[in-house]
């Protein structure tokens, strides 16, 4: 009996392994375009749970929403203020409804048979939702600022559906980012976004004396002990130095923003940067309130360093024809 239990372990141990092995080796050999939309999906897949809070069930949910048509010119407020009034109204039915299309999203995108249609789902999705849920980020409203989430944490969900859309019209492309939209309109995305996050961090919404310092101090409003902390002092060290911060701030973006057209040696280095200033940022966002019941969605910090790992210079990324 024993000897046939000691083999039974002998062998199942081996073939457990195997398998482990075998999803490891599967992972490592998926095309980087693969696994930069598997950690898109992820990252909609944990907006799904999140809309699924139970805040987000309550008048909490329509409020923050109502929130964003403030300083909107009228014509971008008017949809907002009426779109979270009829949510205010079914907001169990309609909250319920959103979380599982968010769900979907990321499923459906993580699915080789439909992560086409998810993916172009989530443009429509993300384009609605960055006005009637974000109020275009504060962009129109005077409000954006690159520690607040400009321009919209959303927009950027679309902007990398784009970037990683399968197909290869430049399968040369020195970077996953180029090969569907070409190298040249990739180039010019990336100095846009980063571009427009210098530009914020110089408007007063960011150059205010204590505006990048009361982000941090509201990022530790029921955070866990060791963010708290960081937030904290963080807030305690950019008290004084507001003014010069942001200007520090749009200097590293700008700079990130036009590396993009130096050699392949500079655009790691940039890549880098703008992780960097990404985490920080997210940093800065509280990681997105994660651990307050009221978060959405992660902020913009995740989405903002995986779209710059999509611009990592790589050399040639495909066969024509065979991209993920």
């Amino acid at each position: 009996m024993s000897e046939s239990l000691a083999v039974g372990r002998a062998q199942t141990r081996p073939a457990g392994r195997a398998s482990h092995a075998a999803g490891t080796a599967g992972i490592a050999a998926l095309d980087a375009r693969r696994k930069l939309q598997l950690a898109l999906a992820v990252i909609w897949v944990l907006d799904g749970i999140l809309q699924f809070q139970p805040s987000m069930f309550t008048k909490s949910f329509p409020g923050m929403l109502a929130a964003s048509a403030h300083g909107n010119p009228g014509v971008v407020a008017g949809p907002i203020t009426w779109s979270a009034s009829l949510i205010d109204h079914h907001v169990v039915v309609l909250n319920a409804i959103f979380a599982t299309i968010q769900l979907a999203l990321g499923l459906g995108i993580a699915w080789r048979p439909t992560f086409k249609l998810a993916l172009a789902a989530s443009i429509a999705w993300s384009l609605a939702v960055w006005w009637l849920g974000e109020g275009f980020g504060g962009i129109l409203a005077g409000t954006a600022s690159p520690v607040n989430g400009a321009p919209g944490a959303v927009v950027l969900y679309a902007v990398l559906a784009v970037l990683l859309w399968p197909g290869d019209r430049d399968p040369d492309a020195p970077s996953v980012a180029g090969r569907f939209v070409g190298r040249r309109p990739a180039r010019a995305v990336w100095l846009v976004l980063w571009g427009s996050l210098a530009a914020f961090a110089l408007l007063p919404a960011s150059r205010a004396p204590g505006a990048i310092s009361d982000a941090f101090s509201d990022g530790a409003d029921g955070a866990p002990s060791w963010l708290a902390w960081i937030d904290t002092h963080a807030a305690g060290a950019l008290s004084h130095h507001g003014l010069a911060a942001s200007v520090v701030l749009a200097v590293l973006l700008a700079v990130v923003a036009v590396a993009v057209y130096l050699p392949a040696s500079a655009v790691r280095a940039a890549v880098v940067l703008a992780m960097v200033l990404a985490a920080a940022l997210w940093l800065a966002q509280g990681m997105g309130e994660l651990f307050t019941g009221m978060a959405t969605d992660p902020e913009s910090g995740p989405l903002l360093a995986l779209l710059a790992l999509s611009f990592w210079p790589a050399g040639p990324m495909a066969v024509p024809g065979k991209g993920a």
